[in-house]
Order: C-alpha cells, then sequence, then structure tokens
C-alpha cells in the first residue's frame, strides 16, 4: 500500500486545515530565522560600528564610556587631552594613522564632532566600509560643516544653508554661537551608525567658535571645552589654517589610532595607559563593545524567546489540528483496514502526514526568509545599517532547524498512536 499516495490524497480532502497547520509553521519558522539573522547581523553590525580602528584614547575614565561618546555620541568625556599629549602619541612607531576628536556642542539635539580629514580618510564601518558623501564634499574651511544623513533628513538641511552650533551636549540649549554659523558643504551617505546623527566641523573652527564666544563681552565663564592655551608664551591671534592651528596647544576630547600591525594594539594601549605626560586610557574597540554588547544583550534573549514561543505555538496548532481531525477521520481509516491496510500502515500513515506538514512549513520558511531578505537587503542596510549576508548554515540555525523537525515527528506519533488503536478495535463501525 502506497502511504505517500494516500497521504497526497488526504491532503487533498482536507486543504484548508492542512493549509492552515502548514502556514502556522511556515510564519513561526520564517520569525525564528528573521530574529536569529537579524541578532546575529546586529551583534556583529555592532561590533564593526567602528571598523578598522585599533585603539581609542580618551582621559582616564571607564572604557564603556569612553567608547560611548567617542563612537555612538552618548555621555560626555570626563576630561579633554592636550594637543600635545595626541602628537606625540600619533607619532609613535607602529601608528599608521589617528583622528582626533573634539565634542561638547550639539545642534537641535545631534552631536557636533570637530575632526579633520582624517575621518573621512580613514574611519571604517560595518565591515570595512568607508564613508561617502551623499551630496557636496568634506569640509575645507572653519566655516563649513558636513552634516550626517540623518540630521540632514530629520532637519531638512540643504547645501549652502547656514547652520547655528549651541554650546553643550542636550537637547536644548540657551547658549549658542550664533555669531560663528557654519554653511553646509556636504552631506554623508547613510551608514545606520552614529555617523548618521553627527554634525563634523574642522578642528580649526571648532575651537575659532569657541575663542569667539570666550573674548566676548557678555561676561560667560571659562568654556572647558575650547582652547586651552596657557597664557604663557601664547599670543590672543585666532589660526585659521590646520597647521597653525595644530601648532598651538589645543585640546580635544578623544582620539582614534589605526596601527601597522595589530599584533602592536596590546603594547601600545600599556604605554598609553602609563603615559606620563598626563593621565589617559586606551581602549580595543573590538573588546569593549563585545563588553557593551553583555549589557545590552537582555533584548537579544528577549527577541530569541519571543520567537521560541512563536515556533511553539506553531507546532502546537499542527497538534491541534492533527488531534481534532481524528474522529472524523476514524471511517477513512476503518475503510482502510478493510481494503487490507494494516494499523502499522495507519500509525505511517499519520506520521507522514504530520512530517510532511513540517518539514512543509520548513521549507516554505526558508524560502519566505530568503525572499524578504534578498528582496530588502538595501533598504535595511541603508535604514538600519545592517549588511544582512543570508547565511543559513550558521550552527544556531541548523539546530534549529533539526530541533523543529524532530518535535513535528514526535507530534506526529500522539494522534498516529492513537489512530492506530482506534484502527484496531473500530473495524466499519464508527463510536460516536
Amino acid at each position: 500500500m502506497n502511504i505517500a499516495s494516500l497521504a497526497i490524497k488526504s491532503f487533498r480532502n482536507r486543504k484548508l486545515s492542512v493549509g492552515l497547520a502548514i502556514a502556522s509553521i511556515t510564519l513561526s519558522v520564517a520569525l525564528l530565522l528573521s530574529v536569529e539573522i537579524l541578532r546575529s547581523e546586529a551583534k556583529s553590525s555592532f561590533a564593526s560600528t567602528v571598523s578598522g580602528t585599533d585603539l581609542i584614547v580618551g582621559a582616564r575614565g571607564g572604557s564603556v564610556n569612553l567608547l560611548l561618546y567617542s563612537v555612538f555620541r552618548i555621555g560626555n568625556p570626563t576630561n579633554n587631552i592636550e594637543w600635545h599629549s595626541y602628537e606625540e602619541i600619533s607619532a609613535l612607531p607602529g601608528v599608521k594613522w589617528s583622528i582626533p576628536l573634539s565634542m561638547g556642542d550639539s545642534h537641535a539635539g545631534f552631536r557636533v564632532v570637530g575632526t579633520d580629514g582624517n575621518y573621512f580618510e580613514h574611519y571604517r564601518y560595518a565591515r570595512d566600509r568607508r564613508l561617502g558623501l551623499q551630496q557636496g564634499a568634506w569640509f575645507g574651511d572653519e566655516d563649513e560643516i558636513v552634516l550626517g544623513a540623518e540630521v540632514a533628513a530629520s532637519l531638512g538641511y540643504r547645501l549652502s544653508d547656514k547652520v547655528i552650533v549651541a554650546h553643550g551636549a542636550g537637547d536644548e540649549s540657551f547658549i549658542k554661537h550664533a555669531d560663528e554659523p557654519f554653511r553646509v558643504v556636504g552631506i554623508l551617505a547613510a551608514t545606520g551608525t552614529p555617523v548618521d546623527r553627527t554634525l563634523y566641523v574642522s578642528l580649526a573652527g571648532f575651537d575659532h567658535m569657541h575663542e569667539a564666544w570666550q573674548t566676548d563681552e557678555d561676561g560667560h565663564d571659562h568654556d572647558p571645552l575650547a582652547v586651552t592655551a596657557s597664557a604663557e608664551g601664547h599670543t590672543d591671534e585666532a589660526q585659521h589654517t590646520e597647521d597653525e592651528h595644530h601648532d598651538e596647544e589645543y585640546s580635544i576630547s578623544a582620539f582614534l589610532l589605526g596601527l601597522e600591525s595589530r599584533a602592536a594594539a596590546i603594547g601600545l594601549q600599556r604605554r598609553i595607559n602609563q603615559f606620563e605626560y598626563e593621565p589617559l586610557s586606551a581602549i580595543l574597540p573590538g573588546v569593549t563593545l563585545l563588553e557593551l554588547w553583555e549589557i545590552v544583550g537582555l533584548v537579544e534573549h528577549t527577541l530569541r524567546a519571543i520567537s521560541i514561543f512563536v515556533v511553539i505555538v506553531g507546532l502546537s496548532s499542527l497538534l491541534i489540528i492533527l488531534m481534532t481531525s481524528i474522529n472524523e477521520r476514524r471511517r477513512e481509516m476503518a475503510i482502510l483496514r478493510a481494503l487490507g491496510a494494516r494499523p502499522g500502515h495507519v500509525f505511517a500513515l499519520i506520521l507522514g502526514e504530520a512530517i510532511a506538514i513540517t518539514l512543509s512549513g520548513i521549507g516554505l520558511g526558508i524560502l519566505l526568509v530568503c525572499g524578504i531578505f534578498m528582496l530588502g537587503q538595501g533598504w535595511i542596510a541603508s535604514r538600519f545599517g545592517l549588511f544582512i549576508e543570508l547565511n543559513l548554515l550558521t550552527p544556531n540555525l541548523v539546530y534549529g532547524l533539526l530541533l523543529i523537525t524532530l518535535i513535528g515527528c514526535l507530534i506526529g506519533l500522539i494522534p498516529g498512536i492513537r489512530m492506530y488503536r482506534y484502527s484496531l478495535v473500530d473495524g466499519m463501525t464508527i463510536r460516536v
């Protein structure tokens, strides 16, 4: 007796119930795969928010805090770093490039960062991707500003618009550098990282803005994030070029380092942490990112738990559909017995149907996920900064699919055993 043929005919007679069971498993499997893929890619993308940077250096303090304000624009530096220290460390053997960062101002709740051309040249994200310009160019003069994609989109800025920066990092500020507006010369392409939520100016422009504010006659206190030039041997003359700017004793908030060899990172980190001129902290961004991920890992575990519960609900619906159909199919099984089917054939038919429904749901779930991510890959990358690599052969996914298949088989045993028992005693008589 051809069990497969009987199962197909049975499916045709119960299209609705079988279709609902397959749809339930398809959606639950698709959700499980989607959550697992997004979780894995989010963790990978989170770990590569800053890619290619070997060390991040800031004033002495906690490693997570340094990472948060230098990369994620959250929080504030505990202190500033003198320009002399930045130059000395940047000139150490093995240092390939360095990116200075000055912080402390904002615009409409978005952080403003003072930096130089090295940021656009060397900053990498999401597996060594370079920054790109959506419009315009990188700043060249001290009155020019470049906007992150989200800043431009949220505030509706275009090239040549004027931007007034406010002192402080809060959403609201009553101290604005209205006399020193910046002109928008560039808008960065979307990255899905904190780069999109940042405005960039030159170090000269950043410090000149604070110099003008300090020397204003309105009686404001000294700005701790502005120039730290000592009174000895320094002139009050403003320096408007990068080279002249660097010759003076400025302060910055942090800086990023790229090394000739990553193997030298630990040694250089130890050397910077023991820097004699001023107390500094150097962190390995990859290690600190993983520490930070552990802190926010509750969301990851919650998403995984939700997807597991959805799969359980999907498989439960399979059990419910199979069990509710038992009484309806007792006459069908009795007829099969009369035609020569043995109890084992009846058991195999019910079990085979459960396995077929489970495998069909898994297969359709995989196809659905592949289709969604293939069609939405570009949008997900631009909107959330997740560059999805559709790999379904990871151990977690393979084990998960095998476990769902096994549970589907076990579920098929319950109605299979019950129908096996019925077929032994029912014959051609239906018990109502």
